[in-house]
């Protein structure tokens, strides 16, 4: 039985590419690949002459079969256009067939747009949330970017260049004018970011004639900051509780999540008043 590989194929940059994915490609029975035409160049440029077949979004369902038989006779290798095959790609239905049917399914790691688009941001990193393209209509548009408005996390989008404009604008009206990079042509002769507000952004490439593909990393919904109560506020709201007869542990919980103040620094004030 024989073991499919996710191996990932440069975003721009043929230099990109990992040794071990140019041995996998080599030494597959079988490569399933996105656009033949496509990949056909990269394997062309690498020397590599494995089999391959067309494995894309209209007829990934009718090729599982024949993908599936190959495995039962040696390994397959499954690319995408470029990046890591299944992110935005056709190779999930595949991989739970592969997995179903008992076969062994391993990563070949390297080019992806979204992480690298995140990692060169400027923006946090340490938690994330992908969401591949935007949808097409604009009312579908805004209702996607509401429903994660409120979210603390870095928000990463895909969006093509005839829609760019038109998301940033939607972007900003949703979400503020949160801090953005977007990415373009990522390793590519053309490569560019943008970094800073949403509405610089818009002028930017309102200005231009966008093109190429492109990535959008956002920032998420900033924490609010609590507004810290005065030293006079706390003693006024101390004495009413007071005199309400509430106890020194009740006020100092209390009043800690209102104030801003710490729990002990509200205690302190009350045993000074006692």
């Amino acid at each position: 039985m024989g073991t499919l590989y996710l191996v990932a194929t440069p975003i721009g940059n043929l230099e990109d590419i990992s040794a071990r994915a140019l041995r996998i490609l080599r030494e597959a029975k079988l490569i399933a690949a996105e656009d033949t035409r496509h990949s056909g160049v990269l394997l062309k440029h690498f020397d590599i002459t494995t089999q391959f077949t067309s494995y894309f979004e209209h007829n990934k369902i009718h090729k599982l079969d024949m993908i599936l038989a190959a495995l039962a006779e040696g390994d397959v290798a499954l690319i995408s256009d470029a990046g890591t095959p299944a992110i935005n790609d056709p190779g999930y239905e595949l991989v739970q067939a592969a997995l179903a049917s008992g076969f062994d399914v391993r990563p070949v790691p390297g080019a992806s747009a979204p992480i690298a688009a995140l990692t060169v941001s400027g923006l946090p990193t340490d938690s994330f949330l992908y969401l591949g393209y935007l949808p097409h209509k604009a009312s579908d548009r805004r209702k996607a970017l509401a429903q994660v408005s409120s979210l603390p996390y870095t928000l990463i989008f895909l969006e093509s260049p005839h829609r760019i404009t038109d998301s940033l604008e939607d972007i900003l009206s949703t979400l503020g004018d949160r801090q953005i990079c977007v990415a373009r042509e990522m390793t590519k002769l053309y490569e560019e970011y943008w970094r800073g507000p949403v509405n610089g952004a818009l002028d930017y490439f309102n200005s231009k004639d966008p093109r190429g593909e492109f990535t959008l990393v956002i920032a998420g919904k900033a924490k609010e900051e609590k507004n810290i109560w005065t030293e006079e506020e706390v003693l006024k709201s101390i004495k009413k509780e007071l005199k309400a007869g509430r106890s020194a542990k009740e006020i100092s919980v209390e009043l800690a999540e209102q104030s801003g103040w710490n729990k002990k620094e509200v205690y302190a004030v009350i045993n000074s008043i006692k």
